[in-house]
């Protein structure tokens, strides 16, 4: 249980703080330095490293969330903070699957194609679902925090 546990919080930090990395460091350096041609193209470049990553973790975190219910004996046998744990996780993957499909892949063509203005609107549309999932991420550690030392 220890190693799942282990592997669990090791996804966790790559995705919440790869987020937390990207919007309160990244993305302020990148406003301030680069014009918009060549931010769009760093993005893209983040975000084509990035999500293979959490990819990983998302599939991660879902098997390894999932194998230790059972091991507690199964949804009826584990704490309130962990169904809360697992209904924000699974909104996060929900708004990550959108941020993926709806707005990445666009914005990836957009930036080959050098269409600036319609990537633009898509990384700020990214922007939005990534602070919120930054929000969502840093709230469920605090569920499993304290949910934890308060069982």
């Amino acid at each position: 249980m220890l190693i799942l546990k282990l592997i669990h919080l090791l996804a966790v930090l790559i995705w919440v703080g790869g987020m937390f990395f990207a919007y309160v460091i990244l993305r302020p350096a990148a406003v301030e330095i680069l014009q918009p041609p060549e931010r769009l193209r760093l993005w893209n470049s983040v975000f084509r490293n990035f999500f293979r990553w959490v990819w990983a973790a998302v599939i991660t975190l879902l098997l390894t969330g999932l194998v230790m219910i059972q091991m507690y004996g199964g949804m009826a046998h584990i704490g309130r903070y962990i169904h809360i744990m697992l209904t924000l996780g699974l909104g996060m993957m929900l708004i990550y699957g959108h941020v993926y499909f709806a707005r990445y892949l666009p914005f990836k063509k957009h930036v080959v194609q050098e269409n600036w203005k319609e990537a633009g609107a898509l990384l700020g549309k990214i922007r939005q679902l990534v602070a919120i999932n930054l929000g969502l991420g840093l709230l469920t550690v605090v569920v499993a925090m304290t949910g934890v030392m308060w069982g």
